[in-house]
Parts: structure tokens; sequence; C-alpha cells
């Protein structure tokens, strides 16, 4: 039997072998050159590009970023998503509408949104018309442009887009928990509060360790909608690892230096995921 499953494994095994594991550590050795991408001919220069990564000011910045990203998002996707599953778990009538409808901006494209929200947050978008319908003033937000309000904006849109994911996962784990439990906290006097911390929240565990797994990484990977909103500016505050990735390989021909953060990067999601994902293991399994 063991034999059987793994010939049956070994087509997939071969794919990721060859298109990932083995691309991943021939092209890990340019992260030790000044490859630009094109010369065939190029110099060692050992561990330079990763430690530029955390001492040149732009890099550092990215990193910097890329963590506020990863975690605010992952904050703040997890809180809505549970708030909108637990009100659409109730027996309203427009219940299954409103779950086709805020699950509705997760299945676009993050570059559609992007573009979506560029025009909603323009000087002289919706958003401002709106404002100045509210309070009228001499000057309106520049929601893209300013320095304060541009990484601000990124996570925002982030959040309105995969909250919806985060619902329907947790909807999921919400209409997997026994109603008797529920119905047997009432009788013994627990009230609506008592039952969702006591009751409903543990037993969410599953469902809390896959959305905040997913959460950090989808944050940590952050390009798309930085790249349409912002394109990493105003004055590169809001570049992330990604970005940076992306211009200093095809804008700046560093090839070896773009690999060393890309590796930087995998490495930081793959830490960050087992650290998190045990603790919420062994939470899990004391439910």
């Amino acid at each position: 039997m063991p034999k059987r499953i793994i010939l049956l494994a070994l087509p997939a095994l071969a794919a990721y072998l060859f298109v990932l594991i083995i691309p991943t550590i021939r092209g890990s050795r340019y992260s030790l050159t000044d490859w630009n991408g094109l010369n065939p001919e190029y110099e060692f220069v050992g561990l330079q590009n990763f430690r530029d990564a955390f001492t040149n000011d732009a890099s550092s910045r990215a990193i910097f970023v890329t963590a506020v990203i990863a975690i605010s998002t992952t904050i703040l996707q997890n809180i809505i998503g549970l708030l909108l599953a637990v009100g659409v778990n109730t027996r309203i009538k427009s219940r299954n509408l409103l779950r086709v409808f805020f699950f509705t901006p997760v299945v676009m494209t993050p570059v559609v949104i992007a573009y979506l929200w560029q025009y909603l947050l323009a000087p002289n978008g919706p958003v401002n018309s709106m404002i100045a319908i509210v309070s009228p003033r001499e000057t309106y937000p520049s929601w893209l442009g300013n320095e304060n309000l541009a990484l601000l904006s990124i996570i925002m849109v982030m959040v309105w887009q995969f909250s919806g994911f985060a619902m329907v996962i947790y909807l999921a784990g919400l209409q997997n928990i026994p109603e008797e439990i529920l119905e047997a906290a009432s009788i013994d006097g627990a009230g609506s509060r008592r039952k969702f911390w006591s009751i409903t929240l543990p037993m969410l565990a599953p469902a809390v360790t896959i959305n905040i797994m997913l959460s950090i990484i989808s944050g940590l990977k952050a390009f798309d909608q930085v790249w349409v909103l912002t394109g990493g500016g105003p004055a590169g505050l809001t570049n992330t690892l990604s970005t940076t990735i992306y211009r200093n390989a095809f804008q700046y021909g560093e090839f070896g230096s773009s690999i060393a953060l890309a590796l930087i990067l995998t490495f930081a999601i793959a830490i960050i995921s087992i650290f998190q994902y045990r603790p919420l293991l062994r939470r899990e399994a004391a439910v």
C-alpha cells in the first residue's frame, strides 16, 4: 500500500521538485552575487546583499511597512470577519443575500479592487465628494498622496476586500457548533456575552488558526494593492518587500539584492507561520 501511495504521489512530487525546489536552490546562489539579470558575468559578494537589506534605508523601510500591513490587516480582518459571521449567522431573512454581498469583493482580483479604490480615493473622487457634502472645506484629504494617509488607505482597501473571506471561514465554524451546547448554557442562565466568550469563541479555535495564518501570509506578500494604489509612494514610504523586490529586479537590474530580499521574505513567512501556528494548534487541541 505505501508503494502505491508513493507511485501516485510521484508526478506531483516531480512537478513540485522541478518547478519550485530546484529553481529556488539554483536561484538562491544569485543572492550571493551582484548579477544584473542579463550579463552572464557576475561577482561573488557573499552576504553583502543580506546585510544591505537591513542597513539600506529603502529596504529597512520596506520591511517595516510590510510588518505594519501584515499585523494591521490580520487584526482588522479577523475582528471584522468574525463580527460579520456572527451577524449573518442569525435567522434574519436577508442573511443569504448579505453573505453574498460581503463575500463578493473576495472573488474579484486585487488589481481590479485597487483600481476601483484608486478612483474612489482620487482628490476629486466620490469619497472626497461625500466629505464635501457632509463637511464643506477648502482642502480635502489626499488619500493616496499624503504620507500619513497612503499606508492607512492601502490597509483599508485590503481589509475591505478580504474581511469577507475571514467571514466565510468563521461562519463555517459557527455552523459547526452544536446547538445543544448553546441551549444548555442558556438553561443554566448564561447570557449572550457569556456564551460567546465561554463557548463560541473557544470552539472557533480551528477557524481562528486558519484565518490568522492566511491573513499574515497575505499581508506579508502584499503587492497588487500597493503597486496600483501608490506605486510605493509618496517618496517610497509605502513600498513593501514585494514592491521593492520587483522594482530592484526589473527597473534597476539588481537581481542579486532582489533575490536576497525574496529569500528574507520567504523565511519570514515560514518562521512566523510556524511560531504562530504551534500555539494556536495547542489551544485548538485543548478545546
